[in-house]
């Protein structure tokens, strides 16, 4: 793991911390390597939830054009580092709570759209900021924002280069709750343990479902609900939900 991205253990919660605040933490070789291993640590089975942030006053303000100035194919580069942490982090087996602690701009953005949830500190803001610079949305921006805002709105928001604050991002829609800027590390590790004491599996079931139905046809998501019911069906959690359920008391979820 290289210094740049950190990794902390809250029981089932892990935590990865973008970590060149000097930088806001723009991304350059070393942090997409150590992002690659901190979502392989996430991986494991012992961790049931993930917390996504960045340390000081950034979340991420996306790449680093001092690297990017000497990178000479720039496709090559967004194949090899950007889109193998972009598909990691959509194929964790378990929700990935992004905490947007500052500004969040171009592939941070992007980074903080492909986790499974949002939330922001009142200080945070949005900024596209590829059109800025006559960009194109990378690592999966176009992708992720079309289907948490509507094409319509995403691509406003993309093109123009609008800049959102938490509060305009929080009546968009594109983070479910804002709160005060101290609040942000406590408040992530409270929703991350609260989604970490679910059915671990059946969210994991429930996260594949929905990537599924946004290119599937009605036919083809009914089937696999049916393929993937019935394997939710044979996980413990299920069974210890319905006997919960029948004794009227809280479930006490294993996450297998």
């Amino acid at each position: 793991m290289t210094d740049t991205v950190l990794t902390a253990r809250d029981g089932a919660v892990l935590t990865i911390t973008l970590n060149r605040p000097e930088k806001l933490n723009a991304l350059d070789a070393s942090v997409h390597a150590g992002l690659r291993e901190a979502l392989a640590e996430a991986a494991e089975p012992d961790v049931r939830a993930v917390v996504l942030t960045g340390a000081g006053r950034g979340f991420c303000v996306g790449q680093d054009l001092t690297e990017f100035a000497d990178t000479p194919d720039i496709a090559a580069a967004l194949r090899e580092r950007y889109h193998p942490n972009v598909l990691a982090i959509r194929a964790l087996e378990k929700p990935v709570l992004a905490a947007v602690n500052g500004v969040a701009a171009g592939a941070g953005l992007s980074l903080a759209c492909a986790c499974d949830l949002r939330i922001a500190a009142d200080s945070a803001s949005f900024v596209p900021g590829f059109i800025g610079i006559g960009l194109v949305p990378d690592a999966g921006g176009a992708y992720f924002l079309g289907r948490i805002l509507g094409t319509s709105r995403a691509f406003e928001l993309m093109a123009s280069g609008r800049r959102l604050t938490a509060e305009g991002a929080l009546d968009w829609g594109l983070v479910s709750e804002v709160v005060p800027e101290d609040g942000i590390a406590e408040r992530a590790a409270e929703v991350a343990a609260t989604w970490a004491a679910g059915p671990t599996r059946g969210i994991a079931l429930t996260k594949r479902l929905f990537d599924s139905a946004e290119r599937a046809s009605l036919e083809e998501t009914l089937a696999l609900e049916a393929e993937l019911q019935a394997e939710a069906t044979g996980t413990a959690d299920f069974a210890e939900g319905v006997a919960a359920f029948l004794e009227k008391r809280p479930p006490e979820f294993g996450g297998g």
